[in-house]
């Protein structure tokens, strides 16, 4: 009996990673209208908090990241860091999240001085969840292992925007599979504008 169940579970983690998309330009993410699923997320301190409870406190603009060591998320979440306090008077607040370790996130927001909330997925499972998860590329792992001297996550997530209302709702999302290209500070403050003025 043992050996089946063993074999069953096997079957079942082939199936649940060949799900998770080779590609960044593959993912399929959740839509505009859609609700962020219920998950758990660490904090600095590797204490695990409800995303659920972080949500419902204000509207909030969810940030997915691949992680401190990449220069393009470094420069959204500085700039996020600028325009902290405008989002902040629009009634959001921020909350970024990605897949590095825990004890990675302190030197990524002290970098940044950053005042926002800033979350681990571990295992990057709210990132599969929400359908931004991608399968991270050989070189892409070499090189996180080397920067974070820690071992370097199986998935990425493709760096996405979520403006959520307090149920966790989805009213806005921008999604970009080049990594490179990121919702820029404007544009971001006039969709918050925008939103605010249909809650």
């Amino acid at each position: 009996m043992t050996s089946k169940l063993l074999i069953l579970f096997s079957c079942f983690t082939l199936m649940v990673q060949s799900q998770i998309p080779k590609q960044a330009e593959d993912v399929s993410p959740l839509l505009v209208g859609e609700t962020i699923p219920k998950a758990k997320v660490l904090d600095l301190n590797g204490d695990e908090l409800s995303l659920q409870n972080l949500i419902k406190e204000k509207p909030t603009v969810l940030v997915f990241y691949r992680g401190g060591w990449c220069p393009y998320c470094n420069t959204q979440l500085g700039a996020l860091a600028e325009a902290e306090k405008e989002i902040l008077d629009l009634g959001y607040q921020i909350i970024a999240i990605s897949p590095d370790h825990f004890k990675n996130l302190r030197p990524t927001v002290f970098t940044h001085a950053m005042k926002y909330q800033v979350y681990a997925d571990p295992d990057a499972k709210l990132i599969q969840e929400v359908g931004i998860g991608f399968e991270t590329p050989g070189m892409a792992k070499m090189y996180i292992a080397n920067k974070t001297k820690m071992d370097a996550t199986e998935v990425l997530p493709v760096p996405s925007v979520f403006v959520l209302n307090t149920s966790g709702d989805i009213l806005f999302e921008y999604i970009n599979p080049n990594y490179k290209v990121r919702l820029s500070t404007p544009l971001l403050l006039a969709v918050l504008e925008t939103l605010k003025e249909d809650m």
